[in-house]
């Protein structure tokens, strides 16, 4: 099967200068793509809560996948390379038009794969600097960081980590990301999220 993928942030974006790059694609390419996937709605949004994800699902060894670039599957390059990995394992290969990556099991691939780790690592190098300096001049300002007293979690790992976590769901990074940057497993964090629901409704909108 080939799929097209196309997807936009906003309604008063349109798909179609994404359908035409992949159509001008296929015509030098002689593909023919069996299905259109088409969506609006954030990159930053899990893959999982995206047709994306339903994709990425019912793909096969040997399918493809054709999207404009590598900025529409995720916002970020975590993102983007946790979806690549997921891909690449499960035997599909990934063509981006404007990059012209082809992206498979060949030589080529795991090379790229490698340099996206490493951008990867890096992003999340840089999450942490933006996050401290972030924190570092809230308090400068006099506002209390941390939870507000007579309140305990459960979860003492996690206590006092609110506004961390809350800078990086406003970012818009994955809950893997975020439980790598906390050293803790995402069923702890679903458990302090989930538990202190009131705390962080606003970023869950």
């Amino acid at each position: 099967m080939i799929y097209g993928y196309i997807r936009v942030s906003t309604d008063k974006q349109t798909v179609e200068n994404q359908r035409f790059e992949i159509n001008k694609f296929i015509k030098k390419t002689k593909f023919k793509v069996d299905e259109w996937i088409e969506e609006t709605i954030s990159g930053t949004v899990s893959p999982k809560k995206r047709n994306l994800g339903k994709l990425i699902e019912k793909t096969k060894k040997g399918d493809l996948i054709i999207c404009s670039e590598l900025s529409r599957l995720g916002r970020n390059m975590f993102m983007i390379m946790s979806i690549l990995n997921i891909l690449m394992e499960r035997g599909v290969i990934i063509y981006t038009v404007k990059e012209r990556y082809r992206l498979g099991e060949d030589l080529t691939s795991k090379v790229l794969a490698f340099a996206f780790s490493i951008s990867a690592e890096i992003e999340r190098t840089l999450i942490s600097q933006r996050t401290t300096e972030a924190l570092r001049r809230k308090k400068a300002e006099g506002v209390k960081l941390g939870r507000p007293k007579g309140r305990v979690s459960a979860h003492h790992k996690l206590t006092g980590c609110d506004n961390k976590i809350k800078m990086m769901l406003a970012e818009g990074y994955p809950k893997t990301l975020i439980c790598k940057q906390l050293n803790v497993s995402p069923s702890t964090l679903y458990l302090y999220l989930k538990e202190n629901k009131s705390e962080f409704q606003d970023y869950f909108n």
